[in-house]
């Protein structure tokens, strides 16, 4: 289903907005979102899909359409044929015929974004949908269809579903949702560093101003790097690392720090469901 993709710092941008195509793609995030649905208004839908291109990027560049059931999405999904585009995401995934149906037919991978109860109860059904690369949260929505506030203790239980279903599929890590703050750089990191530390392998991005502090808060910080750097020279076997035990599991979770400081850029890999790694 073609090259396995690697972001962690997708970049959302109006897919009627063409002049910022360019824009989005130099600022740093190592993929593009083009999106035709929440970014757009229904009266320009129409230009927004004429306008889908890929070729202005060196980074993956992705289509978020319009969701299942609205006027719209057909004719997104058509735009896709024939282009050069990495993946298609899919709003307010669920389980179903026509969900089934739309990844089967997709020329591209698909990231299930998971914006409703009923997705996040369907999120370990979803993950083992054939085509399915991703799982992605639509945090924002999701707690729209809850009523709950956009907090981490309101998104615990949701956030850890995507990561254990991704887990269990096979999947690369799931993408955490968005920061809604813009200039908070503080905010923005310890939003990413909280969804690296649940697990997550990437943060969407809703302005180029948050793509350096959410890929700041996925890399190891420096006492993160002391650590890990600690524990792998320790040796073999059970040794104690500044008073604490340190055996194999432990060293694993050192290496891939220093692996995300070795690639900042590269987030996990992602794809196609006949080339997932088992659990």
């Amino acid at each position: 289903m073609g090259a396995p993709l690697a972001f962690t710092v997708p970049l959302f941008v109006p897919a009627n907005r063409p002049e910022r195509f360019a824009k989005a793609a130099d600022a740093g995030a190592d993929a593009v979102i083009l999106d035709l649905e929440d970014a757009v208004a229904a009266d320009a839908k129409d230009a927004a899909r004429a306008a889908l291109r890929a070729d202005f990027a060196t980074v993956p560049v992705l289509v978020r359409v319009n969701g299942l059931g609205t006027p719209w999405h057909a004719a997104d999904m058509a735009a896709l044929a024939g282009r050069a585009f990495a993946a298609v995401m899919v709003p307010k995934a669920e389980v179903g015929e026509a969900f089934a149906a739309l990844c089967s037919a997709a020329p591209v991978p698909v990231i299930a974004l998971i914006e409703t109860a009923r997705g996040l109860a369907d999120a370990r059904r979803i993950a083992q949908t054939a085509h399915v690369a991703r799982l992605a949260f639509g945090s924002i929505d999701f707690c729209a269809d809850l009523g709950c506030a956009h907090g981490r203790d309101a998104l615990l239980a949701a956030r850890s579903e995507l990561v254990l279903a991704s887990r269990l599929a096979g999947l690369a890590p799931p993408i955490d949702g968005v920061t809604t703050a813009i200039d908070d750089r503080e905010a923005i990191v310890d939003d990413a560093r909280h969804a690296r530390d649940l697990g997550f392998g990437g943060k969407l991005a809703i302005h180029p101003r948050q793509v350096a502090p959410i890929r700041d808060g996925f890399a190891p910080d420096e006492a993160e790097i002391a650590w890990a750097r600690k524990v792998l020279a320790s040796g073999d076997g059970a040794a104690a690392v500044d008073g604490t035990m340190v055996d194999e599991p432990v060293r694993i979770r050192a290496r891939a720090l220093l692996g995300r400081l070795a690639a900042p850029q590269a987030g996990a890999t992602v794809s196609s469901s006949s080339e997932r790694r088992q659990p």
